[in-house]
């Protein structure tokens, strides 16, 4: 069932079906002279063109998940703390997930994973004003109700599958954006600098294969490391069994799962 925009407590326009949430969302501010308040949210009962990172398309049953976008203008934010925006995003749906299950981690930079099975896929693009972030939409796609799944995606996982029952998609999704509102107005209250030792330690704590060495994969090949530490501008610290420490940026290095 989808939500009555009137009752949900964010702006909201919910499709029966679109190309992607996001650009639908980056059209609409456009058009709009007026302008689109912040949270605006937009959703779709099914997407025939969703984006995900590397370029990748994300699977999702007609009516069965959540396929969501939303704005927000975060002008206070310097363009080099952007990754803030990543972490505030992430930890808002793995923290909502993690009300039904344990085990939700989150993937670096921003999969929400359960155990070594994706559950959540979110990409965020951010348009820059001078030195800050003018506007930042965020492009999330949640498994909630799929019980199978039929393309070639190594290891989808969706709440229903985990849970062992159906959730209210819309319900869920007010609860991530009233979280993310939280973590949001926490940083532009608190300062930036301030609340955002307390963000990294909490998105430190959630790291999916935070612990022990596991296998990576980068230009040079296969090898073993262990999560050293996520820096405030997203690069991911690892260190080889060597003893040497690796460090990259956004697709740069891959998880081998």
């Amino acid at each position: 069932m989808m939500p009555c925009p009137e009752t949900f407590p964010y702006p909201l326009v919910a499709l029966q079906e679109t190309d992607s949430t996001s650009r639908y969302l980056n059209q609409l501010c456009s058009d709009l002279q007026e302008g689109v308040t912040e949270f605006t949210t937009v959703t779709a009962e099914f997407q025939h063109a969703g984006k995900g990172q590397r370029g990748n398309t994300w699977e999702a049953e007609e009516g069965k998940n959540l396929l969501f976008s939303f704005v927000l203008y975060p002008t206070f934010l310097e363009a080099r703390r952007q990754f803030i925006l990543s972490q505030i995003v992430s930890l808002s749906i793995k923290e909502e997930l993690s009300r039904w299950s344990d085990e939700f981690t989150i993937k670096w930079p921003n999969d929400i994973y359960w155990r070594d099975k994706k559950i959540c896929g979110i990409l965020i693009e951010n348009d820059l004003t001078g030195h800050s972030i003018g506007r930042c939409i965020s492009g999330i796609g949640v498994n909630i109700n799929q019980e199978e799944f039929r393309s070639d995606a190594p290891n989808p996982v969706s709440l229903k599958q985990i849970a062992g029952k159906e959730h209210d998609r819309y319900e869920i999704l007010a609860h991530i954006l009233k979280r993310m509102d939280i973590y949001y107005h926490s940083l532009q209250a608190e300062g930036v600098d301030a609340f955002s030792e307390i963000i990294a330690a909490r998105y430190a704590r959630a790291l999916f294969r935070r612990r022990g060495f596991h296998p990576y994969q980068d230009a040079g090949g296969r090898f073993s490391a262990r999560l050293l530490r996520v820096e405030q501008d997203g690069r991911f610290v690892l260190e080889d069994e060597s003893g040497k420490e690796r460090e990259y940026l956004f697709k740069e290095v891959q998880y081998v799962i």
